[in-house]
């Protein structure tokens, strides 16, 4: 599985395309406006990278990262994630989204309701906890002393070991913080967020466990 599609090319989506390929992945990525705008981009990444649809890098990854905020109204193209693992680098950001009314109850996660829209493709929370320029400068060699960590979460184990194996590559430890009810732990203004410049295994599974859910009941 050496081709990861990516829908969104905005910071997030761009910085692990850069790590992807630096680490010998095929990159197919897709913005909202149209391959066209991705000329820079894609010629930067190299000739491991090209430009497509939503719908095109959905299709030609092996498995397909989601660097866009989720809509209450799937924008995604769920046929073609059918049957694959879809890693959602997204978090809840009412300032941005607006107010959704199943995550601010507690009924659900952000990560439930993509899956929910996705019901065919079996999604992972990843990559949600770092800011982007901490791809290249907090990754480290495996076995490092106090190697940082990320937290993952999914319903389904295969997407877990996935993720795992993702993230070992490009140079960090992983907790394991399923499933995907349990997500929101690692969300805005939680410890494992707020913690995000460095964390351990250790650390990330204390701040995890120390998470305090936010409800707000809104009519």
């Amino acid at each position: 599985m050496r081709t990861i599609g990516i829908i969104g090319a905005g910071e997030v989506g761009s910085q692990l395309a850069r790590a992807a390929v630096a680490h010998d992945y095929q990159v197919v990525i897709a913005n909202s406006r149209g391959p066209e705008t991705l000329t820079h981009l894609v010629d930067e990444l190299g000739p491991s990278a090209r430009a497509a649809t939503a719908a095109g890098a959905a299709e030609a990854g092996d498995f397909v990262i989601i660097a866009v905020p989720l809509k209450l109204v799937n924008d995604m193209p769920a046929k073609q994630l059918a049957g694959k693992i879809v890693l959602d680098t997204n978090n809840y950001m009412p300032w941005r989204d607006g107010r959704f009314q199943d995550i601010d109850s507690g009924e659900k996660t952000v990560h439930e309701l993509r899956q929910e829209q996705l019901p065919t493709s079996k999604v992972a929370k990843a990559f949600t906890h770092i800011q982007a320029p901490r791809l290249f400068l907090s990754a480290s060699s495996p076995g490092t002393p106090g190697r940082h960590a990320l937290s993952v979460s999914s319903n389904y184990p295969e997407a877990v070991e996935l993720v795992t194996r993702l993230y070992d590559e490009f140079g960090f430890d992983t907790v394991d913080n399923s499933p995907l009810s349990e997500s929101w732990r690692s969300g805005p203004g939680q410890p494992a967020w707020l913690s995000h410049a460095h964390q351990t295994r250790e650390q990330l599974a204390a701040n995890l466990a120390d998470a305090r859910r936010i409800v707000s009941f809104r009519g």
